[in-house]
């Protein structure tokens, strides 16, 4: 509780002494008249068992309710307040398209437990468990660039839709310069302030018919901030096939990942290149990313005053009107 004009309880200094001298008015009144023989006998005797009786007792009483309610008066013009402060949060989600390599070469079994696209899966996943008020869509691509999923905030889904997502779905190749096109054709109309690709690949562009520099330009064009991650050991990794007489083999060729394509795309666009070469390495850009792109959230403060000046008023009003009333009724003086 505050009080708007809190200059008026200087007046309380006026109740004590009021209340001095009251006490002191009793002390100068003059003597009586009249001067009896015997203050014990007669009329003496009458007006002293008057004295006794209850409303005697219960005159002090009419100063108790003249000093409660001038108290009262002068809180009221002090004029107290109730203020309700609340607290308001807006969230400013960003959208985020991620960009997944699912050609063959992401079979490849470097990563200690799984390969590639399960491992990227799997880090995918926990990354978006740490992403709310995010609107999150998914772009799968090989030869071709497919928007398996447009931004969402509906994460269960998503997430349905990335376990799904399987090695031949689509024509094999990889086009980098067509996933990142496609991933910025998505955000092109989006109305949110802060808009980012995270295109994860393990190879070169050598298919599709946009160039990687091409589809960059587009997206810086439309600042669309693009973090790409290249994944993979140094060297490359031989690509697991299924054989249907000696079971799973291995070819003889090694992935190779131009990390100088991808490096010029994160330039181009303000964002930065990784390299994951374990599961640990990848668990940390997904983390770091996540650091770097943060919700935003604004902050407002609301105060509502309820003026609390009737709740003193009302008894005041009451208190005096008890005493007035009991003043010219049961506790009237004789003059």
């Amino acid at each position: 509780m505050q009080l708007a004009s809190p200059v008026f309880l200087t007046l309380l200094i006026v109740i004590p002494l009021m209340f001095i001298v009251s006490r002191q008015l009793p002390r100068r009144t003059t003597h009586p008249i009249i001067r009896f023989s015997d203050f014990n006998h007669g009329f003496a005797a009458g007006v002293q068992k008057m004295r006794q009786s209850l409303s005697v007792k219960a005159m002090p009483l009419l100063k108790v309710l003249r000093f409660v309610a001038l108290s009262l008066l002068i809180i009221t013009l002090a004029r107290p307040q109730l203020s309700q402060s609340r607290e308001h949060s807006i969230a400013q989600g960003i959208d985020i398209l991620l960009t997944l390599d699912t050609s063959e070469s992401m079979r490849a079994e470097d990563f200690v437990g799984a390969n590639r696209i399960e491992t990227a899966k799997s880090v995918i996943k926990e990354f978006l468990a740490h992403r709310k008020n995010d609107r999150i869509g998914l772009v799968t691509f090989a030869g071709e660039s497919f928007t398996l999923c447009p931004l969402t905030l509906d994460y269960p889904v998503l997430t349905e839709l990335l376990n799904d997502v399987e090695i031949g779905q689509l024509e094999d190749g990889t086009a980098i310069g067509d996933a990142l096109a496609t991933a910025t054709q998505r955000l092109r109309t989006s109305t949110s302030k802060t808009k980012i690709v995270i295109l994860l690949t393990d190879g070169e562009n050598n298919a599709g018919s946009i160039a990687p520099e091409t589809a960059a330009a587009l997206a810086a064009a439309d600042r669309i901030k693009v973090y790409t991650i290249g994944m993979g050991k140094e060297g490359g990794a031989r690509i697991p096939y299924a054989d249907t007489t000696f079971g799973k083999r291995y070819r003889e060729v090694l992935t190779y990942l131009d990390e100088g394509t991808l490096k010029q795309i994160a330039n181009a666009t303000g964002g930065r290149y990784f390299r994951a070469t374990d599961t640990q390495s990848l668990q940390q850009i997904y983390a770091e990313i996540n650091r770097f792109e943060k919700t935003e959230f604004k902050t407002f403060n609301t105060v509502a005053e309820k003026e609390l000046a009737t709740y003193f008023l009302i008894p005041a009003v009451l208190l005096l009107a008890i005493e007035i009333l009991l003043s010219n009724t049961v506790l009237r003086k004789i003059p």
